[in-house]
């Protein structure tokens, strides 16, 4: 089986797991939230590993850059929805703080790809 460029780097690996335990953290909103803040996170947290895959598929480096900058944002967009999910008490600080961990992991890669890419 042919493994994709995006499959061997870090920092999708990291991004993979992000989005697994936003699910499963999730799982414990208020059902009221499904359509809300639950899906709203969910779907930004796809978007990370999503568009990293995507990005290294692109023919040049700005359409590269562009797609790590749009993963950069949508991990941003997921911080800000766990700290309002800390602040409504739908999750515990230690697992908002696993969270942020994980978030300042994945982004300080991801612009450390987005920088490569605008270099070349």
């Amino acid at each position: 089986m042919h493994v994709y460029s995006f499959e061997k780097l870090e920092v999708w690996k990291e991004s993979i797991q992000l989005a697994i335990k936003t699910y499963k953290t999730t799982n414990f909103f208020p059902s009221e939230e499904k359509f809300g803040l639950t899906s709203q996170m969910r779907r930004c947290s796809i978007s990370v590993s999503s568009n990293i895959a995507e990005g290294t598929s692109r023919a040049t480096n700005n359409d590269k850059a562009h797609l790590m900058t749009m993963a950069y944002s949508s991990a941003i967009e997921l911080l800000n929805q766990s700290i309002i999910s800390k602040e409504l008490h739908f999750i515990t600080n230690d697992d908002y703080l696993a969270i942020r961990y994980e978030i300042e992991s994945i982004t300080n890669k991801i612009n450390a790809l987005r920088k490569h890419f605008l270099k070349t």
